[in-house]
């Protein structure tokens, strides 16, 4: 391992307990048996937000918001679950669809319980409800949000209220080991984009377009939906990361990836978002400093927080449900 990997891999073992002591772990799930090939399951959350309006079809009552699991016994990065999470709708009622990468403290729980991560883990559940009935309060993101922020949010969903996606959490395997990190990404972005996102398109109502698509993650899942992001740009409408795991040694080596990205992909929007506590902040702000030197435009925003589970559950999730809500329809980004 080269030197300067000690102190990114030191940072990350400590993110792995984020909050253990503050917050129990859910009850264990059954491991589901391994299979050659993937299965499905389904069930139905209790008290659904209500449906967003402007739906298609001519059901009158809208379908509940509901859960899939879909089950691979291998894929190229190892055995993966993926939880999908549909939004309340109307029938022929289409959707974006925003994979969400989850942190390195699940992907030591496995695929069965560390794709859940966001679901029983960071709130995301909670998150969608309060979305559907604002305005939000400070208690919503866990109080950590300045009062100009959350003005500017309310003032948002005022304007444009939220559309809803569809969120795919897939299990995020640690591709941190090693000292070639980045090449991990490839097949992580094989299975993503040419096995899950397909299956996303044709089993969801998913618009299923690139433009319509996002993909972002916290610490080492936003270091995933970066290194993802950037080598299958084509793939997506929005790319953005929270807490991004790198190290300030990786700016110039991601802004000649982010560069070649645009390229290939003009009106790929950017975002990389930090808190005052988090341990990555120093390297995010020069990965966005070497953007901006490469001529490649992007949002980085810093918010109040720690690196730990209670940013992931307050301005971690609402902050990346506003983003990719706005810009897989084509609005701008919440100044």
């Amino acid at each position: 391992m080269s030197a300067r990997r000690a102190p990114l891999l030191g940072a990350l073992l400590l993110v792995a307990c984020d909050g253990c002591g503050a917050r129990a772990e859910p009850p264990a799930r059954a491991q589901p048996p391994a299979a050659a090939k993937s299965q499905s399951q389904a069930a139905v959350p209790p008290a659904p937000p209500p449906a967003p309006s402007g739906g298609v079809g001519a059901s009158k009552d809208p379908l509940p918001a509901s859960e899939l699991t879909w089950v691979y016994g291998s894929t190229g990065v190892g055995p993966m679950q993926v939880v999908v999470r549909l939004p309340p709708r109307r029938d022929g009622q289409r959707f974006p669809v925003l994979i969400a990468m989850h942190g390195r403290g699940e992907a030591h729980k496995g695929p069965a319980h560390g794709a859940r991560g966001w679901v029983d883990d960071y709130g995301l559940v909670t998150a969608l409800g309060r979305l559907h009935a604002p305005p939000l309060v400070a208690k919503d993101l866990e109080s950590l949000a300045s009062e100009e922020r959350l003005e500017r949010l309310n003032a948002a969903l005022a304007d444009a209220p939220y559309g809803d996606m569809v969120v795919v959490c897939p299990y995020t395997p640690d591709i941190l080991a090693g000292d070639r990190p980045f090449s991990a990404a490839v097949p992580l972005a094989r299975f993503l984009v040419d096995e899950l996102l397909p299956r996303v398109y044709r089993e969801t109502p998913a618009l299923g377009t690139p433009a319509s698509t996002g993909i972002d993650g916290v610490s080492l899942g936003g270091r995933a939906s970066v290194l993802v992001g950037l080598e299958r740009a084509e793939a997506f409408g929005a790319v953005a990361a929270l807490q991004a795991a790198f190290d300030s040694a990786d700016a110039p080596e991601l802004a000649k990836r982010a560069k070649a990205a645009r390229e290939r992909n003009p009106k790929l929007v950017l975002r990389l978002l930090s808190s005052d506590g988090d341990f990555f902040l120093r390297a995010n702000k020069t990965i966005s400093k070497a953007w901006n030197d490469a001529g490649v435009s992007h949002e980085l925003r810093v918010v109040p927080g720690p690196h730990d589970y209670v940013f992931n559950r307050g301005p971690g999730v609402y902050e990346m449900l506003v983003f990719h809500d706005r810009a897989l329809r084509g609005r701008a980004p919440v100044e």
